[in-house]
């Protein structure tokens, strides 16, 4: 834990202090900023305040008192409910607004991690709950250099997989050899083996009216054959299997067959065009130093397609954080399923993926966007036309 960072980023934010809570191991990000490991089941309620000025305390029931061990400040322990509110009481005193893993109408699902009844308990004391949502970005997002290059040479990995699987594909429809979505995932993961990848599940290889289901995933006993004539699309994810490694996460579709019909191809350029008008506005930004949210980026893209008159087919938010999870803590390019208002910061990552999911097919462009210090970047291979199987 960097204790003096926490401290300089609550002044930033102009908030008193940053109030960690646990019971029952259920708020991971807690021991993930602190760079803390429970020596034994939490079984009781722990609280952890880091103040904006001033040394940190804490506040433990007495049969865990060791839960907070290795952590600075000095901690109060507690036995009774009276007891507890007292303790918690007395540890705010002087903070009128603190930040806890909270997000108010649970606009950001994964900082929601502390339940209602303990936002009610602090307020109860006369303190006002801020959502850390801004926090957890800075130290929970941000990336370091070795993450960076740990990414791109899983992109190196993931590409060529890609390439080979489409290969795959290609010829076995020239030989008439019957290949299935099911045979081109495990294709995929065994290759992420044999490459030292790993991903937490996927991927999804899917044709025609499957790929209209954005996390459709096929099955050995459920599972279209790939025939000449259909469309087929790949969200791939994956990282190396290192302590550092961040995942790269893209979508690719292709055609099987010669001259893909004109809605498919009408389609694609539409979501392409989403995808470089949301990837444009990131780097514009960035290179400008003029500050970006989340939601901005949504707009750009979900404009473009609803010019196109397919608002109503694009389904999903533009993008997801990227990190050691393949769906990060950062900001997301969300201005649908959440309004997401988090500026989008330096040695972040995310995916712009926008898509156009019809009755009869579906097509989605995935890149990742790395954000530097004075410029941002797409740090894969870009799918610019249908590829041709």
């Amino acid at each position: 834990m960097d204790l003096a960072a926490i401290q300089q980023a609550l002044i930033d934010e102009g908030l008193d202090g940053w109030l960690f809570f646990d019971h029952h191991q259920r708020d991971p990000l807690a021991y993930r900023v602190l760079g803390l490991a429970p020596p034994s089941l939490v079984s009781r309620r722990w609280y952890y305040l880091i103040p904006a000025h001033g040394e940190p305390k804490g506040l433990v029931h007495r049969i865990e008192p060791f839960m907070l061990d290795g952590l600075p400040g000095k901690v109060q322990q507690y036995s009774s409910w009276s007891e507890q509110i007292e303790g918690l009481r007395a540890m705010l005193v002087g903070c009128r607004r603190v930040a806890m893993q909270y997000s108010p109408q649970c606009a950001v699902p994964l900082v929601s991690m502390v339940d209602g009844g303990t936002i009610e308990l602090v307020r109860a004391v006369g303190v006002e709950v801020a959502s850390s949502a801004n926090l957890i970005q800075y130290f929970e997002a941000r990336w370091t250099q070795a993450n960076l290059d740990l990414h791109l040479e899983a992109g190196r990995k993931v590409d060529e997989i890609r390439r080979n699987a489409y290969r795959l594909v290609s010829d076995c429809l020239r030989a008439g050899r019957r290949v299935t979505e099911f045979e081109v995932q495990q294709f995929f993961l065994k290759g992420f083996a044999e490459a030292g990848l790993v991903t937490d599940h996927g991927p999804t290889i899917a044709v025609n009216e499957n790929s209209s289901n954005p996390h459709y995933e096929p099955r050995a006993e459920a599972c279209r054959e790939i025939r000449r004539g259909d469309l087929l699309l790949t969200d791939i994810w994956a990282k190396l299997d290192v302590p550092d490694g961040v995942y790269y996460d893209i979508t690719w579709t292709g055609y099987c067959g010669a001259e893909p019909p004109t809605a498919i191809r009408n389609v694609f350029e539409i979501v392409r065009e989403a995808r470089d008008r949301g990837v444009t506005l990131v780097q514009d930004a960035i290179a400008a130093g003029r500050p970006l949210r989340g939601f901005e980026v949504d707009d750009a893209a979900r404009g473009a397609i609803r010019e196109r008159g397919f608002g109503e087919y694009f389904t999903h938010r533009t993008g997801h954080s990227i990190g050691a999870e393949v769906h990060g803590a950062g900001a997301n390019m969300d201005n649908l399923e959440t309004h997401d208002e988090r500026r989008i910061i330096p040695w972040t990552c995310f995916s712009i993926e926008p898509g156009i999911y019809l009755p009869e097919f579906g097509i989605r462009s995935e890149v990742n966007v790395f954000v530097g210090e004075n410029a941002a970047r797409v740090t894969g291979e870009i799918q610019d036309r249908l590829v041709i199987l």
